[in-house]
C-alpha cells in the first residue's frame, strides 16, 4: 500500500513540476511546450503529507530529477531540513497565543494545573507536542478517530510522564495508555462501542450528569467540557455557529460530533490543528467571553519555519555552488541554528498575538479606524466580507451602540489583511532597493548567516520578497492593524514613505528598549501594565511618524534623519523628569515607581513612564536647531509653557474628540496639528524674545511679565473650558484662537 501511495505522491508533485518554471543559470526556463498567460513565476514550495513533512524527501527527490533550482528547499522539513515535530514548532507558536490568553484570564499556568481537553492523540506532532509544553496540564479527556481517553483527576506529573512515553513510541494510540496510570473513574473506550458508562469521577470532570454515553455524546460532552483549555491538534470541524446548519460546515464526517459555539464552556481555545471551529463559531464563543484567536494565528509557527528554512536555503545552496560551503557544511550549518531559527519563529507568534490583543482591547476607540479600513478594502476589491464573516455595516451599528468592539477572532483576519496590503504596496516600490532598509533584511537571518554571508544576503534572490514581508510583519505586529492605513489616509502618502518613517521613528526613540523590556518582564509585569505601556508607544510612533511624513513626505532619508534626532531625543528622554514641571515630574516619578515595581528594570521604567512627553521632542529639537539654544534649555521653556497654559490637558481633550468618520478624524487631527504648531511657535517666540545667556527659568518669567494682559484672557476663557464635562470641537477651536492671540503677542514682543 505505501509504494503505491508513493507512486501517486510522485505523480502528484510531478504534475506540479511539469507545469511550473525553472531557473537555469539565474533565467527563467519555462517547461517545454507549455502555452503561458501568465509572467516569469519559479517560485513553487509543498507542504508534504498534510505539514507533517513525513514524504519531504520523496518530493525533494522528485524535484532532484526535474533539476528544479530549489533543491531540497522545494519542501522544508526532509532529511536536511527543520523537522517540525522534533522542533514541537507549530504546537510551540500556537502556546506563544495560549499562554498570553491564560494570562489575560488570570489563569496561573506556571505554578498551578489547569485542566485541558484535546482533540487529537500524542503521536500526533500538533497534539503531541502541544501536551508536552507544560507539567501542569491535567488533561482530563481526549478523542481521535479511533479512542475516547478519559482521566477525570489527572496526576499531573505521573500523566505526562506517560504522554512523554506515548510521544516517543511511534505510531502509539491512547490505547498504548498505561490504564494503571489513569485516575479511578477514567479508561480508553473504542469509538466503536455502541454506548460507555461514566463513572461520578467522569461525570464530575464533564459537567454532566449522564451515567452513561453513545461515543458520539461522550465526545460532545468532552467539547463542552467546564475546563480551562480546549485544544485542537487533530482533524475537523468539531464548532459551528448556533445559527450554522452542519451543511454548512463542509464536513459530513464529524456532523455527529459537532457542538454550538454557545454551549463551550471551557475558557481558551488553542487552535493548533486547523479547521476546528467554524469563523462564525469563533465570533460567537469570543462574543460570549472565551478567549481564543483563529487557526491561522495559532498555527502560523509552522508556516513560518517552512519559510525561513527555504529562504536560508536558498542563500546557502548558492554558497555551496560558489565553493565556499561543501554540502555537508551547509547542513551542519543548517543545524546548529535549529533553535536560533525556533526563537525567530516564537518572537513573530508572539508579537502577532499581541497586536491582536492590542486592537482588540482598545475596542470602540479604535473601531471607526477599523470600519474605515474594511471599507477601503472592499473599495479596492481586497476584502468580501460576508464571505470572511466579518460583521456588516449595521451590525457593526448595533456593537458601537451597545458598546462593543470587533472581536479577537474579527481582528486576527484585519491583521491578515493589513499585513498582506502592506507586503504587497511595499513589493511595487523601491522600498526594496534602499540601502537604508538593509538592516530590516539583514535581521531575518541569524548572525551566523550575517557575519559570514553578508554579500549573499544582499543578492539574495528573494531580497525584496523578504525585506517587504518583514517590513510589513513587524509594522503591523507592532503598531497595529490601522497604523499604516490611518497615515496614508490622512496624509495621503505612500506605504514606501510610511516604512522608512517607522524605521527612522524606531531607531531615533529606541522603541525596542520598550517591545523587548515588555517582552523579558512579561512573567512579573501585569497583562493590563504591559498592554498600556505597548499603547504608549504606539501613540508614540504613530505621532512621530506622522511629524515626519508632513514635514519630509516621500524624500525622507532614513539614515539623515536618525543621525539628525537620535541623540537629541535621547538627551531629551534621559533627563525628562527635570525638565517638566513639578506636577508632571511626581506623576512621572510614581509610574516610575509602579512600573519598576512589577518587574521592569529601573532605567526603562524611567523611561518608559514619560514616554507621552516624548511625542514633542522632534518639535522642540527644530526649535532648538533654529535658535541654535541648547536642545534641554529649549526643552524647559517648552515644557514650563505647556504647564502654565495647560496644553496636555487641551491635547487630552482634542484625542477625546469622537473620530467615527474620516471627517471628523481629519478634524480631529487638524486641531491636534494646529495646537501642536501654536505650541512650538510659542516656544521659539520666547526664546527669541530673551537675551540668550538667561536662564530657561528667566526666559519663562520675562515672557509672563510682557504677556501679562493676553495670558490672563487666555487664563479666565481656559478657566471656562475646564469645567465642561465634555468639550466639543467648537470651545477648543476657540482656546486655540485664544492661544493664537497668545502666541502673536509674544512674536510681537519679540520683533520690537
Amino acid at each position: 500500500v505505501r509504494a503505491e501511495v508513493e507512486a501517486c505522491y510522485r505523480l502528484f508533485i510531478s504534475g506540479l513540476l511539469d507545469v511550473t518554471d525553472n531557473l537555469r543559470d539565474g533565467a527563467c526556463v519555462p517547461p517545454p511546450q507549455l502555452v503561458r498567460y501568465d509572467g516569469d513565476d519559479p517560485y513553487l514550495v509543498v507542504a508534504a503529507d498534510k505539514g507533517t513533512a513525513t514524504f519531504s524527501d520523496l518530493a525533494n527527490s522528485v524535484a532532484a530529477d526535474y533539476r528544479f533550482w530549489l533543491g531540497d528547499a522545494f519542501a522544508s522539513g526532509g532529511r536536511a531540513g527543520y523537522d517540525h515535530k522534533k522542533m514541537g514548532i507549530t504546537a510551540r507558536g500556537a502556546w506563544e497565543s495560549v499562554r498570553q490568553h491564560f494570562r489575560a484570564a488570570e489563569i496561573d499556568y506556571q505554578q498551578q494545573p489547569f485542566s485541558v481537553v484535546g482533540i487529537g492523540d500524542m503521536s500526533g506532532d500538533v497534539f503531541g507536542n502541544g501536551m508536552l509544553w507544560s507539567r501542569n496540564i491535567r488533561l482530563l479527556a481526549a478523542f481521535d478517530h479511533r479512542h475516547i481517553f478519559l482521566d477525570p483527576d489527572a496526576d499531573p506529573e505521573l500523566s505526562y510522564r506517560e504522554r512523554e512515553r506515548l510521544f516517543a513510541q511511534p505510531a502509539s494510540s491512547w490505547a498504548d495508555y498505561d490504564p494503571a496510570l489513569i485516575s479511578p473513574g477514567g479508561g480508553v473506550y473504542p469509538r466503536q462501542l455502541k454506548s460507555i458508562r461514566l463513572a461520578p469521577q467522569a461525570q464530575a470532570a464533564l459537567g454532566i450528569e449522564a451515567d452513561a454515553l453513545a461515543p458520539a455524546e461522550l465526545i460532545r460532552a468532552i467539547l463542552r467540557a467546564p475546563v480551562d483549555l480546549l485544544w485542537n491538534g487533530g482533524i475537523g470541524t468539531y464548532v459551528k455557529a448556533s445559527h450554522e446548519r452542519h451543511a454548512d460546515i463542509g464536513d459530513r464526517v464529524n456532523d455527529g460530533l459537532r457542538v454550538d459555539a454557545s454551549s463551550l464552556r471551557c475558557r481558551v481555545i488553542g487552535e493548533g490543528g486547523n479547521l476546528g471551529l467554524s469563523q462564525a463559531a469563533r465570533v460567537e464563543y469570543a462574543r460570549q467571553g472565551g478567549r481564543l484567536d483563529t487557526d491561522f494565528i495559532h498555527n502560523a509557527g509552522g508556516v513560518n519555519c517552512s519559510d525561513h528554512e527555504v529562504n536560508i536555503k536558498i542563500l546557502l545552496d548558492r554558497v555551496v555552488v560558489d565553493g565556499d560551503l561543501t554540502g555537508k557544511q551547509r547542513n551542519q550549518l543548517l543545524s546548529e541554528m535549529t533553535e536560533g531559527v525556533a526563537k525567530l519563529v516564537l518572537r513573530d507568534s508572539y508579537w502577532q498575538t499581541r497586536t491582536i490583543g492590542l486592537d482588540q482591547s482598545q475596542g470602540l476607540r479604535l473601531l471607526p479606524g477599523q470600519i474605515r479600513f474594511m471599507h477601503h478594502l472592499e473599495q479596492q476589491g481586497q476584502l468580501d466580507r460576508s464571505l470572511e464573516f466579518l460583521p456588516d455595516d449595521a451590525a457593526l451599528a448595533e456593537r458601537q451602540a451597545a458598546g462593543q468592539g470587533l472581536t479577537r477572532p474579527e481582528t486576527a483576519l484585519l491583521v491578515s489583511y493589513a499585513k498582506h496590503t502592506l507586503y504587497e504596496e511595499l513589493l511595487a516600490s523601491d522600498l526594496p532597493e534602499d540601502p537604508c532598509m538593509l538592516p530590516e533584511l539583514q535581521r531575518y537571518f541569524l548572525k551566523p548567516v550575517r557575519e559570514r554571508f553578508d554579500q549573499q544576503i544582499r543578492n539574495h534572490r528573494l531580497r525584496r520578497e523578504i525585506l517587504a514581508t518583514t517590513v510589513a510583519n513587524r509594522m503591523v505586529n507592532r503598531l497595529g492593524i490601522t497604523f499604516a492605513f490611518r497615515l496614508h489616509e490622512e496624509l495621503g502618502v505612500p506605504a514606501a514613505a510610511i516604512a522608512r518613517a517607522y524605521a527612522v521613528v524606531w531607531e531615533v526613540f529606541e522603541l525596542r528598549r520598550l517591545w523587548s523590556g515588555v517582552a523579558a518582564a512579561e512573567m512579573s509585569i501585569s497583562d493590563g501594565e504591559a498592554a498600556e505601556l505597548l499603547i504608549q508607544g504606539q501613540r508614540l510612533a504613530y505621532q512621530a511618524c506622522r511629524w515626519l511624513l508632513q514635514r519630509n513626505s516621500e524624500t525622507l532619508r532614513v539614515a539623515a534623519l536618525i543621525e539628525r534626532y537620535k541623540v537629541a531625543v535621547g538627551e531629551i528622554g534621559a533627563a525628562l523628569p527635570e525638565l517638566v514641571e513639578p506636577q508632571r515630574r511626581e506623576a512621572i516619578e510614581q509610574r516610575a515607581s509602579v512600573l519598576a515595581a512589577e518587574g521592569l528594570a529601573q532605567d526603562l521604567a524611567s523611561w518608559a513612564a514619560g514616554l507621552d512627553e516624548l511625542t514633542a521632542a522632534l518639535d522642540l529639537i527644530e526649535v532648538a536647531f533654529d535658535a541654535r539654544d541648547p536642545v534641554l534649555d529649549t526643552a524647559r521653556v517648552y515644557f514650563g509653557l505647556g504647564g502654565e497654559l495647560e496644553l496636555d490637558w487641551l491635547h487630552q481633550r482634542i484625542l477625546a474628540l469622537p473620530s467615527h468618520d474620516r471627517w471628523h478624524a481629519g478634524a480631529r487631527a487638524n486641531l491636534r496639528d494646529e495646537l501642536a504648531a501654536l505650541k512650538r511657535r510659542l516656544c521659539a517666540a520666547v526664546l527669541a524674545n530673551a537675551m540668550a545667556t538667561t536662564s530657561p527659568q528667566s526666559k519663562l518669567e520675562a515672557w509672563r511679565h510682557q504677556n501679562h494682559v493676553p495670558l490672563e484672557r487666555y487664563q479666565r476663557l481656559f478657566g471656562e473650558l475646564r469645567v465642561q464635562d465634555e468639550p466639543d470641537i467648537a470651545m477648543l477651536s476657540v482656546a486655540l484662537r485664544e492661544l493664537h492671540r497668545l502666541m502673536s503677542a509674544t512674536r510681537a514682543q519679540s520683533e520690537t
